[in-house]
């Protein structure tokens, strides 16, 4: 349920905007709104406001939305419709005086169509721009970019990175994060770079490390960490248990707060990552866990549920580890910007996800990357209902990217969306006049069969996610 809540909220907060983007800018520039709808099909919920009489509509199905302006060309097809059903009723509804007809979106200078079409995508980023100041204001929480375990033989071994250095600069720019850091990794793997890694270690000596990340862009579904061979670090605390979480393995084996794991399938453990490694390496294998309590050391059986995590299966049982401050101050830290500082990191965030967003684009377009980042409905529900999990800002986050997302993919030269009716405005522009119906129409079949084949990929992409667990 909270799945399915959260991918609505999503949806219908995200296409709200983008048509009110449309909506206020053509009443900015005197055209006249016959519909604003949200959603698809049968209509949920209709009202008639304002001097316009504009249809509000809430349809049936929450997967997009639109904005139906006065328009000539749209009159006519009315018309054609009409007399072809022999429908007086709907042939006296497409009648308008010359004086309304000033107000159609096709008499509109180029510039103020322009405007009205751009708008919607527009108030996307704005959107994503705003969600993004008001979370950076809240304070920013990150890990430290200590390099944890290293696997042998990776990338990361091979530039000689080693456990516990901390990482300063990629490439020249400065990393406060782990966040940053793998931001500055991705971009970096889609261009094929070399990135030179300045770290510094526990003895305070600065080195210099030579990352290959030539063809680690092809696979967009994994971790750029995993890809290198990097874990993030963790510090060592005792494995006491703090939580157990409701409905996990760990509850149905009878494990408690308080406890204190000292082995598991006879393996002594003294950290909690090394009870976390054992049960990561189990999915769905039943384990024993001997567990120390106040009355003495118990034995009980708990089987780790399988969990999808960066393209790889592992186990988990839901339990949280009971952690010192001390520790947790080591690699966690929260910092605060003031109000203008955080409206430019805002717009800063947007602006480097959006030219992401068109890389990745063209790099599956060019066959550089994998067509398997594409995500269908699916994904974005899920996605929706595992941020929603985490709090408020993570969702709120979660919002911003996807609305960019939206917002970009509006954007593209692509007939029927918003950047194919710039592309023909451009041509308009270059040209003098209008381009012909005859080329919009096949325009729009182009299109539609452009964004079928796109929709087709998507649900594949969600359906084999959901066939490989």
């Amino acid at each position: 349920m909270l799945t399915i809540f959260a991918f609505i909220i999503t949806i219908g907060v995200i296409v709200t905007i983008h048509e009110y983007g449309h909506f206020q800018v053509a009443r900015w520039c005197g055209v006249r709104v016959l519909r604003f709808s949200i959603g698809f099909g049968k209509p949920l919920w209709r009202k008639t406001l304002g001097k316009d009489k504009t249809e509000f509509v809430l349809a049936a199905i929450p997967l997009g939305g639109y904005v139906k302006m006065l328009d000539e060309y749209e009159l006519k097809a009315e018309r054609e419709a009409a007399v072809a059903n022999e429908s007086v009723s709907n042939l006296a509804q497409t009648h308008y005086s010359e004086k309304e007809l000033a107000r159609a979106f096709n008499r509109q200078s180029v510039y103020r169509r322009i405007a009205i079409v751009l708008a919607g995508p527009m108030a996307n980023l704005l959107l994503a721009i705003l969600i993004y100041w008001f979370l950076i204001m809240q304070g920013v929480t990150g890990m430290r970019p200590i390099v944890g375990e290293v696997s042998q033989g990776s990338v990361a071994a091979q530039a000689n990175l080693t456990s516990g250095e901390v990482i300063q600069t990629i490439d020249g720019e400065h990393v406060n994060t782990w966040t940053e850091a793998s931001w500055a990794l991705l971009n970096a793997s889609l261009d094929n770079k070399i990135v030179e890694i300045k770290t510094v270690n526990n003895k305070n000596e600065l080195h210099f490390h030579q990352l290959n990340l030539q063809g680690m862009g092809e696979d967009a579904e994994t971790h750029i960490l995993q890809k290198i061979g990097v874990a993030v670090f963790r510090p060592n605390v005792a494995p006491v248990i703090e939580k157990i979480i409701s409905g996990g393995a760990a509850e149905k084996a009878g494990l408690k707060a308080g406890d204190e794991v000292v082995g598991i399938n006879e393996v002594l453990t003294g950290t909690w990552n090394e009870v976390v490694a054992i049960i990561k390496a189990n999915p769905d294998i039943t384990l024993t866990f001997k567990v120390k309590r106040q009355e003495g050391v118990v034995e009980l059986i708990a089987t780790p549920r399988p969990v999808k995590e960066n393209n790889l299966q592992i186990g988990k049982i839901g339990a949280v580890v009971k952690i010192d401050q001390s520790k947790l101050d080591e690699v966690i830290f929260k910092q605060h910007y003031p109000v203008f500082e955080s409206l430019g990191l805002a717009f800063s965030k947007t602006w480097t996800t959006s030219i992401f967003s068109l890389k990745m684009m063209w790099y599956m377009v060019t066959g550089q990357t994998s067509w398997k980042g594409i995500s269908g409905p699916v994904t974005i529900a899920a996605y929706a209902g595992e941020s929603a999990g985490l709090g408020f800002e993570a969702f709120l986050s979660f919002i911003a990217l996807v609305s960019i997302s939206i917002g970009i993919l509006n954007l593209l030269p692509i007939p029927v969306l918003d950047g194919g009716h710039l592309m023909y405005y451009m041509a308009e522009i270059i040209k003098g006049s209008a381009v012909t119906e005859q080329t919009m129409l096949w325009g729009q079949k182009i299109g539609f069969g452009l964004l079928g084949l796109l929709m087709t990929l998507a649900i594949f992409n969600d359906i084999n996610r959901i066939v490989a667990g």
